[in-house]
């Protein structure tokens, strides 16, 4: 690879020393963005669109990776992406289901029989939206109510079918099914008609696929008025109820698969604040109760 784009993209003049400049001016130009000064990307494409943080960061990190593994054969002498400035991640806004909500919500998908289900079990579990369209039913332990995160479904393109790996090492897990739920799988799999636990509406031999989920998901809360949240939302919802119904923070993000408590921890600070609110309000009745005593 390297060796190619020497030969064939490189200037005459283009020495070792500059190499690997010179590949990363090529590399970004073709991905739509371009190094200024080693230092910064300029954040438009070879359309005039400027391109969003979460793009950038992704190319950053891409040809960050490749470079340093041309330092590491001596291609080049140094990675002229070190020290760049990137954008710093620009993650939106949580949105989550209050308990109203959540219910009209559950309401709602009854209206919905070849997607209740489906919507039922990202509610109780907390899947990511892969990892709900990849499910097969030897992923689940009826007898122990046990169910295996095994794979994340990326796309159904043109009946292709692309699985790949969980988000994460962590991602690979298993986690303890809510009877209710897993007496809702056992009857759902009474009438499987495959290995996948939901499969297309539309292509039934086919997984379910995580676009029309999304699509799925947006019909359902305008028809039930209400917010328009990105699936990624509902699992913060569970997560978010979790939390505030005593799920400790170790526990929970084993059933989310995060790679440690603490991020868990971090990314609900906004529950664990209102807990901290409530357990300071059980000390302070316990200290006054504690003084009425002496006195």
């Amino acid at each position: 690879m390297w060796t190619n784009l020497s030969m064939e993209a490189m200037p005459a003049t283009c020495s070792c020393k500059c190499f690997g400049v010179c590949a990363l001016k090529i590399f970004t130009r073709t991905c739509g963005i371009f190094a200024v000064g080693e230092k910064t990307y300029e954040r438009k494409n070879n359309e005039g669109k400027t391109l969003a943080d979460s793009m950038v960061r992704g190319i950053h990190m891409m040809l960050h990776e490749a470079l340093d593994a041309a330092v590491k054969e001596r291609l080049i002498v140094r990675n002229p992406t070190n020290g760049t400035t990137v954008p710093k991640p620009n993650y939106p806004d949580k949105q989550v289901l209050d308990d109203g909500q959540l219910e009209k919500f559950l309401g709602m998908i009854e209206a919905y029989p070849d997607w209740r289900d489906f919507f039922y079990t990202e509610c109780m579990t907390g899947l990511r939206r892969g990892e709900i369209c990849g499910l097969k039913w030897s992923d689940i332990d009826f007898e122990n109510r046990r169910l295996r995160v095994e794979r994340s479904l990326s796309a159904v393109t043109n009946g292709k079918i692309q699985i790949g790996e969980t988000k994460t090492g962590a991602g690979k897990r298993t986690i303890v099914l809510p009877p209710t739920l897993a007496a809702l799988l056992a009857k759902r799999k009474e009438n499987a008609l495959n290995e996948w636990v939901f499969y297309n509406p539309c292509n039934p031999n086919l997984p379910m696929n995580p676009a029309a989920a999304y699509q799925k998901l947006h019909t359902i809360l305008k028809n039930a008025e209400l917010p328009r949240i990105r699936f990624h939302d509902l699992r913060h919802t569970f997560a978010t109820h979790a939390t505030k119904g005593g799920v400790d923070p170790k526990t929970l993000s084993g059933i989310l698969g995060h790679t440690n408590a603490s991020f868990t921890l971090d990314t609900y600070t906004h529950v664990t604040g209102d807990m901290q609110k409530n357990a300071a309000a059980i000390v302070g009745g316990m200290v006054k109760k504690l003084k009425l005593e002496d006195e």
